[in-house]
């Protein structure tokens, strides 16, 4: 399943609706100097550049208070020249991450992690949904993968990946087992998936004698290795499913692509043109 390709059509999209609307603004807020935190700013800066979206990078010492922190967010509330509002994980340890969560805006939280946004999946109803599951339900449409009564695997229960993307296949009608670093016999449990999601951030955790023949495999995972970047999937997979995202150029692209779609629908919630519960 090609992420790049889906990736780029996505992307224009968004830059028509970006055009159609008007200046979108978005601000994303990086805490210290994380190597890999730089990279993603890096890209979604880079990303919303090139769909005339106005990107806003906000920069703040690693020793900033938690008060502080979120008096900065608020800050970004409370402009009306910004629609979406993204707060760079991991923040550093002294921090409060899930207040500063809270802390966004509902309306604004491109990332969809606040917990009203995360009770609206829950329930059914979802708002601003986590960009990588968003994803990876878009690259599963556009490849056919049949999900209504579909037997479907997701391994790994993160607030950012697991969860939500266990909610978006039920919602689409698929019969959803979570498994995790305390399942037992994982196999058994691969082998049933017509469509596995793979989100536990560890190298080649699924074999190809892991995976059903045919099935349909989502790999999340992004390990840097001395080999370089792979996935939680051996690639050698790819033999005996019908579909395989490949690391990288699959999902990757796909998350930078959807965050943009979710600043658009940010955009949308604040002229009215969409409701939000919160509002």
């Amino acid at each position: 399943m090609d992420g790049r390709a889906l990736a780029q059509r996505v992307r224009a999209r968004v830059a028509e609706e970006a055009r159609s609307l008007g200046r979108i603004g978005f601000a994303t807020v990086l805490v210290g100097d994380d190597p890999a935190s730089e990279i993603y700013i890096r890209l979604k800066h880079n990303a919303a550049g090139e769909a005339g979206i106005d990107a806003n990078d906000v920069r703040l010492p690693a020793t900033i208070s938690q008060d502080e922190l979120v008096a900065r967010v608020e800050e970004l509330n409370a402009s009306e020249d910004v629609d979406a509002v993204l707060v760079q994980t991991p923040l550093p340890e002294h921090l409060d991450e899930e207040r500063v969560i809270r802390a966004v805006d509902p309306v604004k939280d491109v990332d969809g992690f606040n917990p009203w946004n995360a009770g609206e999946l829950y329930l059914g109803r979802p708002q601003l949904v986590p960009a990588t599951p968003i994803g990876v339900m878009a690259l599963l449409t556009e490849y056919r993968v049949e999900l209504d009564g579909a037997r479907a695997v997701v391994i790994g229960r993160s607030d950012i990946v697991g969860k939500p993307m266990a909610h978006l296949l039920m919602q689409a009608n698929a019969t959803v087992t979570i498994c995790h670093s305390h399942t037992r016999d994982l196999a058994q449990h691969t082998l049933e998936a017509d469509v596995l999601v793979v989100a536990a951030g560890r190298a080649a955790l699924v074999s190809p004698d892991m995976v059903k023949t045919g099935s349909a495999v989502v790999d999340v995972g992004m390990n840097r290795t001395a080999a370089g970047v792979v996935g939680d999937v051996d690639p050698g997979t790819a033999e005996v499913a019908a579909y395989l995202t490949p690391v990288p150029g699959g999902v990757g692209p796909m998350t930078i692509a959807c965050v943009l779609q979710n600043a658009v629908r940010c955009a949308r919630y604040r002229r009215g043109e969409i409701a939000h519960p919160f509002v």
